[in-house]
């Protein structure tokens, strides 16, 4: 089978070293693909949104399934591109992918079907929205609408913090578009957890938990970022939470797409918050998470091809997916003064000389001659397996120090007990 995998990030840097592993894949593709995608795939230099392009290249290399990684590509309408040309593609419709690219439309569906949430409303008038944010007390969370690379959300603490906010999201226009209509809601105290899970027409799997931690510093400080690491499985996400997780968010949400004629087919990625009145749902992606993935697929021990060819077909009852008992965990190593401005062209050292059960995956990285130098935002996933999530994640600390490139920034409480040095 011939694969190509659309992105260049680290979550599809870890789909196509899973997918390289399996015997029944002959080549995998990435497009654009990064300078350590290129290790396990053939790089193919088509942007993620050339839609067109990237369905031109399917059809000439008589590609037998294309992976959407990002969720731009699904917004913009690439499956349903390629299912009209007779594609095979695993990642849901535009339709579906509404989902995450609108956070009104996902609120709408919780609420249609009763899937817990924060209470909230929607604004597109910029005064409406400061003369009522008082009512939702403080901290308050407040959403651009739209896509905004996992920036989009802001925790204000006091009203002078959120007219500021409001004013950068819909006067400024700091995320452009996505914040002509911002969504604010009551703040949620709990502890914040995630779960993937595989979706056809007819079924929901949930995969392995995963706790993914946003903000940029170490003990929840800082910005919110597109995560700076993850681990798996989570270590609150018991059997008792995985029931009504189960229950009361993922057969509900298959529901949800029955009654109202979502043809939803791919990933279903939901951020829980986990509060004294049980759990809420924050928000739906429709794309593996990431970091999460990273950590999950260290853990997959059936073929992901296998899985996903059988979802494409609505025969997703049919497959018997199994896991690692092992924990795994991953660090991201980000760009000095990420998740603002930051610089690219770094050059990366060290990273031949990490141990062999270490696994790096590639976020925003390029080749540069002979040199591998940063590209991104978050330019490295460093990831590991263990007996549990602290071995995990101390073999990944380990190995982070003999890593180096100017600037270079990490979290060092991901999985391990930490205490902020005074």
């Amino acid at each position: 089978m011939k694969i190509l995998v659309i992105g260049g990030g680290g979550r599809e840097h870890a789909i196509c070293w899973k997918l390289n592993k399996e015997k029944n894949v002959e080549k995998v593709f990435c497009a654009p693909g990064n300078a350590g995608i290129e290790s396990v795939a053939q790089c193919v230099d088509i942007k993620d949104n050339e839609i067109e392009k990237l369905a031109d290249f399917a059809q000439e290399n008589n590609i037998d399934l294309t992976i959407v990684g990002p969720e731009v590509p699904l917004v913009m309408g690439v499956t349903d591109v390629f299912e009209k040309r007779g594609l095979r593609v695993f990642g849901p419709n535009k339709e579906c992918s509404r989902l995450e690219g609108s956070k009104l439309f996902s609120k709408e569906f919780m609420i249609r079907h009763e899937i817990p949430t924060a209470k909230y409303k929607e604004y597109t008038d910029l005064d409406k929205a400061i003369s009522e944010i008082d009512e939702f007390g403080y901290p308050v969370v407040i959403k651009a609408d739209g896509l905004a690379a996992g920036k989009g959300v802001v925790i204000p603490t006091t009203r002078e913090e959120a007219v500021d906010t409001l004013n950068m999201i819909m006067k400024d226009k700091k995320f452009g578009d996505a914040g002509n209509t911002v969504v604010i809601e009551e703040f949620l105290e709990g502890i914040e957890t995630s779960i993937l899970a595989f979706v056809d027409k007819n079924t929901i799997v949930p995969m392995v938990s995963a706790k993914d931690h946003k903000k940029v510093f170490e003990l929840e400080k800082g910005p919110n970022t597109g995560g700076m690491g993850t681990f798996s499985p989570s270590t609150i996400y018991d059997d008792e939470l995985a029931n009504k997780v189960y229950d009361d968010v993922l057969i509900k949400s298959l529901e949800g797409f029955q009654k109202d004629g979502l043809d939803y087919r791919g990933i279903l990625f939901v951020g829980l918050m986990i509060t004294d009145e049980g759990e809420k749902v924050l928000e739906y992606n429709c794309r593996f998470g990431d970091p999460e993935t990273q950590s999950v697929l260290m853990r997959l021990e059936t073929d992901l091809s296998e899985i996903m060819m059988a979802i494409t077909e609505d025969k997703l009852s049919d497959i018997d997916i199994k896991y690692t008992d092992d924990a795994a965990a991953c660090v991201i190593i980000a760009s000095g003064g990420y998740p603002e401005g930051y610089e690219k062209g770094k050059v990366i050292t060290g990273l031949d000389n990490l141990d062999d059960d270490i696994v790096v995956f590639h976020s925003g990285t390029k080749r540069n001659g002979e040199d591998i130098v940063t590209n991104g935002g978050r330019v490295l996933g460093v990831c590991s397996k263990g007996k549990d999530v602290e071995s995990a994640a101390e073999n990944v600390y380990k190995n982070i120090d003999k890593i180096n490139f100017e600037g270079m920034h990490y979290r060092k409480d991901i999985g391990v007990k930490y205490e902020q040095s005074k």
